[in-house]
């Protein structure tokens, strides 16, 4: 990646501040802040002071441009079954879109009968996508865990009946035939890479790439208007069942314009990215594969992902391939942790190029936040910027961003150039709603649930709340302050703020926390419901088989772990809001199809509540059960 110059133009602006004194890396970022103005009523709009520029009215636009100048480059990569890349340049790509394109307009489909895709990450998933966006057909990718984890295929089902597809695309013929056969009607057209099904209408995805392009889809793709449907995105929210998130082809463009802009770097040199995020939800999807594609970069498909016998894969390939960009979720970025501090080999190629970590998800733990600046800085003499913002599916996703430094975790930073912000009081809290081109029109064919989630003058809330880090100075930046839903009184009237209690138990006990849902709504106090990271636990006792769950969760150096970790947090508490009386390590892991997780690993807390409401009642008895850890402070 080399070294870039950040210009301190603005010094108003965090990242205008010292940024080369202080040891960091330097990359061009964004310079320029954001105003302020405080409205009756305590609301506060912010607005950033940079103009956003223009962009392309189709994302294949880009595409053609670098089909143009570079047609030798590779545009994206994944492992074949021999382990070697399979690489496809950008000229492939626009020829094989315009081919795709051609034999989905053949079918007559639409955004009332759009493509469903059953797939993971894969090179026809991409091409399928992209075909679809070049001339004006939508795609939906589902969850694969609908078809592959789910028992029930409920939300399956729910998703497909939604769209309406007149086409669905399975990447394997056989690993998602059970989920076929079970939600996709005989009558719809089936096309899967390997192994069509028998017994239906199906056809190989090989015959879409050998369509020969006829003028009516370069016609096709001049009729798109940037407000038409580019996909759709399925995420659940706080609900069990998941909603049709509507992607246009402003929202798209405009956002990634609004990424080009903040991370001027990648405008410099073309990106090189590793990545495993879920193309069916928006950060991988739309960011991260959008990234690469808008600024004429190269995608590597991650095989790997975090946990156990995955991680290797990503491991493998973060040894050959040298990002500029790494994007990940705090459990990637935590598993990747011990295999950077084994390998110094490893830690300068991935070091080497980088200029900037980006993570979202989730919360970031402080300590893991701390070890990557301090890794970075032992292996090139330099800390590299980890950095993340505040956006959503129904924001295409970004919608405020941070840019420069900052010495904690879970700084969410201002709004992008052409997003506005606004900041509304919301009980004792601030809730966040937004206003841009890149914000959704709302849920296909659902608009009750559309209504609920835009005010009066078109912001959008996304039920989170924010907390200014320097009342006086936006430019300083904004925190997550939790979702408002989560929130709830104790039966003392103290009302419990969950975001933030919630990360700081998962911040104190890392690594052997995945998760915690809060219990105490109308209660004496606070009940935690700890989902343990079960192979961190265990090296606590390693004697025991990785297998062994219940016994590993029992053991007593598991338990003491966690009562010390606990208590330690306990005798910081300042009251009843903020302090946990018990907690249970939860042995059961979270059920999709009850609707406790999504498939991207996210926790519904009422839901988890609801289904374990009987272990909840233990929690709060007299006289508790062993297996309910009870907390003291000191």
């Amino acid at each position: 990646m080399g070294k870039y110059t950040i210009a301190m133009s603005d010094p108003k602006h965090p990242a205008g501040r010292g940024t080369a004194e202080a040891g960091v890396r330097q990359v061009r970022m964004r310079t320029s802040g954001a105003s302020l103005e405080r409205l009756p009523g305590g609301i506060l709009l912010v607005k950033p002071e940079e103009a956003l520029r223009a962009y392309p009215k189709v994302l294949t636009d880009r595409l053609i441009h670098w089909a143009k100048l570079s047609p030798g480059k590779t545009c994206i990569a994944k492992r074949g079954s021999d382990g070697e890349w399979r690489r496809l340049t950008y000229a492939q790509v626009l020829r094989s879109v315009e081919s795709i394109g051609q034999a989905l307009l053949d079918r007559g489909l639409s955004a009332d009968r759009p493509v469903a895709i059953l797939s993971e990450n894969d090179l026809e998933h991409f091409l399928l996508t992209l075909a679809g966006q070049h001339v004006g057909i939508p795609t939906g990718p589902l969850s694969p865990a609908y078809s592959l984890v789910s028992k029930d295929f409920g939300k399956l089902r729910h998703t497909l009946k939604i769209l309406t597809p007149g086409l669905v695309f399975a990447s394997d013929g056989i690993r998602y035939a059970p989920a076929i056969e079970a939600a996709v009607g005989e009558h719809v057209e089936v096309v899967t890479t390997t192994a069509p099904p028998d017994r239906r209408k199906a056809g190989a995805f090989a015959d879409l790439l050998e369509t020969t392009p006829t003028p009516g889809v370069a016609a096709a793709h001049e009729k798109i208007v940037p407000d038409g449907v580019a996909k759709f995105l399925f995420t659940s929210g706080s609900t069990a069942m998941p909603k049709a998130v509507v992607n246009t082809h402003r929202m798209i463009c405009s956002n990634q314009q609004m990424i080009a802009q903040i991370f001027g770097f990648l405008e410099d040199d073309p990106p090189v990215i590793v990545d495993w995020l879920p193309w069916n939800h928006t950060f991988g999807g739309n960011h991260d594969v959008g990234i690469a594609l808008y600024n004429g970069g190269t995608f590597y498909i991650d095989d790997g992902r975090p946990g156990p016998g995955s991680m290797e894969r990503t491991v493998r390939n973060l040894r050959e391939i040298s990002t500029t960009v790494y994007f990940n979720v705090p459990k990637g970025y935590e598993d990747l942790l011990p295999f950077l501090r084994a390998d110094r080999a490893l830690r300068e190629n991935f070091f080497r190029r980088l200029g900037l970590m980006f993570y979202a998800g989730a919360g970031l733990s402080q300590p893991v936040w701390d070890a990557y600046r301090e890794l970075a800085f032992e292996t090139c003499g330099e800390r590299i910027i980890m950095a993340t913002g505040l956006g959503s599916t129904e924001t295409s996703p970004m919608a405020m961003q941070t840019t420069w430094e900052t010495d904690r975790a879970g700084t969410i930073g201002i709004p992008v150039p052409g997003v506005e912000l606004k900041i509304v009081p919301s009980g004792s809290k601030l809730e966040a709603r937004v206003r841009g081109p890149n914000i959704t029109p709302g849920y296909w064919r659902q608009d009750e649930l559309t209504q609920k989630v835009f005010d009066a003058e078109g912001f959008y809330s996304f039920g989170d709340a924010v907390l200014m880090i320097d009342p006086n100075d936006i430019n300083k930046g904004l925190l997550f302050d939790g979702r408002l839903t989560e929130d709830f009184k104790l039966g003392n009237g103290t009302w419990v703020s969950v975001g933030p209690l919630r990360a700081r138990i998962i911040a104190r006990c890392a690594p052997f926390v995945r998760d915690v849902v809060l219990a105490g709504l109308d209660r004496d106090y606070i009940a935690a419901l700890i989902f343990p990271d079960v192979d961190a636990c265990r090296t606590l006792c390693p004697e025991l088989p990785p297998d062994a769950t219940a016994e590993i969760l029992a053991h007593p150096a598991v338990r003491a772990r966690f009562q010390s970790l606990l208590t330690s947090l306990a005798a910081e508490s300042t009251g009843s809001s903020n302090r946990v009386t018990r907690a249970v390590l939860l042995g059961e892991p979270p059920s999709l199809d009850a609707g406790e997780i999504t498939d991207k690993g996210s926790f519904n807390q009422r839901a988890v509540l609801d289904r374990r409401a009987a272990l909840v009642e233990q929690l709060y008895l007299e006289d508790p059960p062993p297996v309910i850890l009870q907390i003291h402070r000191k």
